[in-house]
């Protein structure tokens, strides 16, 4: 595997993905990050003002233009950890800023914005109303993707919020988007969170631009509901909460427990106390937030039981690379007789998983999709 990323003026970078345990043979940077490297040796823009980089997945942006001081926006925390490991693998300080997609900005007009584009367009919407608040007309603005990834529709959004679009031609299936700031244009409001009824309950679940099925509950979810463990005691984690609506219920029918809503991005996290304060605001001191990597550093031995609806991708790539980081976390975290409860598409074998790692685990309930296992800590 290459883990040397080219630079223009010579030299590369070595960079890795994270977690650096689960490589399963994938590059930490694509033909985008370097159309879009390259693309600059022939571009001018006021390198006095800021310089912003949105959606950088493992550095390779902000590392190869780490002399100009970026500032970087993303919604990862697993993005963060990885820059950081990149960072130090290339004995480069990180001497620009690091800010949350929902971090206001307080700089300057910046001189040049780089996007790699975001999985979605509600996502790609909400960046795009965040930067007509903040670019001026002699900003330049170049995002890049997959070209398969580049629609109409994506282009329409870039001349609704921005002004004028145009695109490159394609280079090694990848393709770049050009758009200027129109000075007459007006800057937009930042899109709402979605709010929807979860059915069944008088509760409402809210959903940031970047959370996993924002616009409507989950069948995964929707299958783990109809099974959740009641009238437990102790402390309950939601494993990669999203909008936290297995932990919204968790707390509503374990009313003895604590429940730690816990996942990688950073609007997941305030999606879930946004559901949290407003559905159980007398039980809100029952509940923690926590941005993270799976289970990076919470205390062995700690938890009673652990929810799990695990994601199957990382950035644009199908993997399960994640999904056994949290298994093993949670063999780790659980007290002695602690439970996992994982829902998952049947296809995906993870009985197999679980089985080796805890010795033991029992399907709970299964459809013809879907499929509920527990496990348990034995020891």
């Amino acid at each position: 595997m290459n883990h040397h990323f080219p630079l223009p003026q010579g030299g590369e970078l070595l960079l890795r993905r994270y977690p650096r345990s689960a490589q399963h043979g994938l590059q930490a940077w694509e033909a985008a990050d370097e159309y879009l490297i390259n693309e600059l040796d022939n571009q001018t823009w006021d390198t006095d003002a800021p310089l912003l980089i949105l959606n950088d997945a493992f550095g390779a942006l902000t590392l190869a233009l780490h002399h100009h001081q970026p500032i970087s926006i993303n919604d990862s925390r697993i993005s963060e950890l990885a820059l950081a490991a990149n960072a130090q693998d290339n004995q480069l300080d990180l001497t620009g800023q690091s800010l949350t997609s929902l971090t206001p900005w307080t700089e300057q007009t910046p001189g040049l914005v780089l996007m790699k584009l975001p999985r979605t367009n509600a996502m790609l919407e909400y960046q795009l109303a965040y930067l007509s608040q903040i670019m001026g007309p002699d900003t330049l603005f170049i995002a890049a993707a997959k070209a398969k990834d580049i629609h109409g529709s994506t282009l329409k959004l870039f001349e609704r919020y921005i002004g004028d679009t145009r695109t490159s031609l394609a280079w090694k299936k990848a393709r770049l988007v050009f758009s200027k700031r129109a000075e007459n244009k007006p800057a937009s409001d930042l899109p709402a969170p979605l709010a929807w009824p979860l059915e069944g309950t008088d509760f409402n679940i809210y959903n940031h631009a970047n959370v996993f099925s924002r616009a409507n509950l989950d069948i995964g979810a929707r299958f783990m509901l109809e099974h959740l463990p009641g009238n437990r005691s102790g402390h309950i984690v939601d494993l990669g909460c999203g909008n936290g609506v297995l932990g919204l219920m968790a707390l509503a029918q374990n009313p003895d427990a604590t429940v730690t809503f816990m996942d990688e991005s950073y609007m997941a996290i305030a999606s879930a106390k946004q559901t949290i304060s407003h559905n159980l605001p007398s039980d809100t001191a029952r509940a923690n937030f926590v941005v993270n990597n799976c289970l990076d550093d919470v205390a062995v031995n700690s938890a009673e039981l652990i929810l799990c609806n695990p994601p199957f991708h990382q950035q644009q790539a199908i993997t399960d690379h994640i999904a056994w980081q949290m298994f093993v976390d949670a063999k780790r975290v659980l007290s002695a007789g602690g439970e996992l409860w994982v829902v998952a598409n049947r296809h995906l074998d993870y009985h197999i998983k679980l089985k080796r790692l805890f010795g033991n685990q029992t399907v709970v309930a299964s459809n013809h999709k879907f499929v509920i296992l527990k496990a348990i800590k034995t020891s």
